[in-house]
């Protein structure tokens, strides 16, 4: 079945990627931070043409009632993860270090906040 997007007559010819067809826009990864302090947190996917369209179509999508004060669109081509098979050998230089976990060091008792 085909889709036919009706034309304004005077209106210019728009190629307009049809669902489906691999021709579509890029796929976009958005982040939504809920509050002033906290960290921005992966709210999901949609697709659109450009970074603008992206942001817009988020702020409809994720936040609906008001719960974000700011959202981050990034192109998923251009997010880059570590291979979970080498998880050892990118974590594993740590364990010899203990120096760099915080539970090392001795906090002193005048340090109340902490």
């Amino acid at each position: 079945m085909s889709y036919s997007v009706p034309q304004v007559p005077g209106e210019p010819e728009v190629d307009r990627p049809v669902a489906g067809s691999g021709g579509g826009w890029p796929l976009w990864e958005v982040f939504v931070r809920q509050r002033r302090g906290l960290s921005h947190v992966h709210a999901g996917s949609l697709h659109a043409p450009d970074a603008e369209t992206a942001l817009q179509n988020a702020r409809d999508v994720y936040t609906r009632r008001v719960e974000g004060v700011s959202i981050w669109v990034v192109p998923s081509a251009a997010i880059h993860a570590a291979d979970p098979d080498d998880v050892a050998a990118m974590f594993e230089p740590f364990a010899d270090k203990p120096y760099r976990h915080p539970t090392f060091y001795q906090i002193p008792d005048e340090v109340g906040h902490m």
